[in-house]
């Protein structure tokens, strides 16, 4: 019997495979595909996420295969540079070929003891309060405490649970892709600066290394059964630009649409939901593997609590209290950037008045918080602005502080040396450094980097270690 069953391998299920590995946790991960993904499509790693890496020791390994771009122009493709100062030592964009970020999450888990099956599709699920049954489609049942459905946006768990998925089907499609172009990229951007006030979606981008990343409108090539061809690309630039820029050796070709649904809920007993599997929306602004793996790190420590025996009563809850929101947020924010595409007068006008607005760097830092999820504040009660959001790597005695969040514990930072962790330590551990570079006296932080507590009171800071580490081991 396994700890825990996740179903699907992607960037999702790996990632909360090797979270829960930091704890010891009997994870086996069922992928149906036999094989990995071998188009090769470029996804790009926000800020937050970069962070993430940083405190599992990840990035060094990660960013070897990535290409580093700014962090601007993201939110619905306004071109505006990001503002000054962004609050974190990743402030730009990485650009990495998605095969290799899935491969690179997945030897990570397995690196760490994660068992992963390939060729394994889930059939049938079913609950009691010892733990869950889990049916593959060859007949085979495995057992397991919980089970975490990362299977996509089309999830056959989530279809099993009967969990509802509210939202809006998809209204307009959208062909994407890399390829190489036979023109001089002057004559793309003279060709192309006047397009976008008639036609949006549409765009050919350089991406490095002679690639281009091309969007072009889907309305009126092969139908939606049919994956897109070279040809569609050349027949909708030809429409629209009057030149298919000699497009040509494509990467990847794909189709998506402006699909945008939630699930009702991210758990069900002893089945939980995470990436895809709880919400879909269009690309625009590069956030779904982004929102995937950042509910990973939301959940594995969690989880491990639970099964590991410490975790306070409504902790395992909290996954879907803090998180459900904010996928709520990056849908509203998708739907938004989705109409100011619209060639129609009034989103055109929208879109002009905000991009004059995104001249404010007030506005602009909003609109980049979001899309990177560095503005996410979980509610913890009240306090200040601090308590709830996530820590910036600062600099401390032993160098930095996402290298000492490494093992998925929690860290008490003490500026006063007179605090302890005390029965807690199996669990937390405390760094006393007078120099961090930190405007409050102490700050506990939870294993995914957010502030749990500021103060400088030992019963104070009992109190929360308690709510959210559970009673001490003596």
């Amino acid at each position: 019997m396994f700890d825990v069953i996740i179903a699907g391998c992607g960037p999702t299920g790996a990632m909360l495979a090797a979270e829960l590995r930091l704890h010891d946790v009997r994870v086996l991960v069922l992928e149906k595909e036999t094989e990995p993904k071998s188009f090769v499509r470029i996804v790009g790693l926000h800020i937050r996420s970069l962070e993430l890496m940083a405190m599992r020791g990840l990035l060094d390994r990660i960013l070897q295969h990535g290409r580093r771009r700014p962090a601007g122009g993201f939110f619905a493709a306004i071109n505006k540079p990001a503002p000054r100062g962004l609050d974190s030592a990743h402030a730009y964009l990485l650009g990495i070929p998605q095969p290799v970020i899935e491969r690179l999450l997945e030897e990570h888990a397995v690196e760490l003891g994660a068992q992963v099956r390939r060729g394994c599709a889930v059939a049938g699920v079913e609950q009691d309060d010892e733990g869950v049954t889990v049916e593959l489609a060859d007949g085979e049942q495995l057992r397991a405490r919980y089970l975490i459905g990362c299977d996509g946006g089309r999830s056959t768990v989530r279809k099993l649970l009967g969990v509802g998925f509210p939202g809006e089907p998809s209204r307009t499609e959208t062909l994407m892709g890399e390829m190489e172009v036979g023109v001089p990229q002057e004559e793309i951007t003279a060709k192309v600066t006047g397009i976008h006030e008639t036609h949006r979606p549409f765009w050919i981008r350089p991406f490095g290394e002679g690639v281009y990343s091309v969007v072009v409108p889907a309305a009126g090539v092969s139908g939606r059964a049919e994956p897109p061809t070279l040809e569609d690309f050349q027949q909708q630039l030809r429409t629209i630009a009057g030149t298919d820029f000699g497009v040509h050796s494509p990467r990847w070709l794909s189709r998506f649409g402006d699909a945008t649904r939630l699930a009702e809920r991210y758990r069900v007993g002893r089945v939980l939901l995470a990436g895809d599997a709880a919400h879909i929306h269009p690309p625009i602004g590069g956030q779904g593997l982004n929102l995937g793996v950042q509910d990973a790190f939301n959940l594995g420590w969690k989880l491990a609590a639970q099964i590991r025996g410490w975790a306070p009563e409504t902790l395992l809850d909290t996954y879907h209290a803090e998180r459900h929101p904010v996928a709520e947020d990056v849908l509203d924010n998708t739907r938004a950037q989705m109409e100011l595409l619209s060639t129609e007068p009034g989103p055109r006008a929208v879109r002009r008045l905000l991009a004059e607005l995104m001249d404010f760097d007030e506005v602009n830092r909003l609109l980049i918080e979001k899309i990177t999820a560095i503005g996410i504040r979980y509610d913890f009660g009240e306090g200040p602005d601090l308590l709830g959001r996530r820590l910036r790597d600062i600099e401390v005695k032993q160098g930095h502080l996402y290298g000492l969040l490494h093992r998925g514990r929690g860290l008490l930072l003490d500026r006063t040396e007179r605090l302890t962790v005390g029965g807690w330590s199996d669990r937390v551990d405390h760094l006393a450094d007078p120099t961090a570079v930190l405007d409050v006296p102490c700050v506990l932080l939870r294993p995914d980097g957010h502030v749990a507590w500021i103060g400088d009171d030992q019963q104070d800071l009992d109190d929360h270690l308690s709510r959210w580490f559970g009673k001490p081991a003596n």
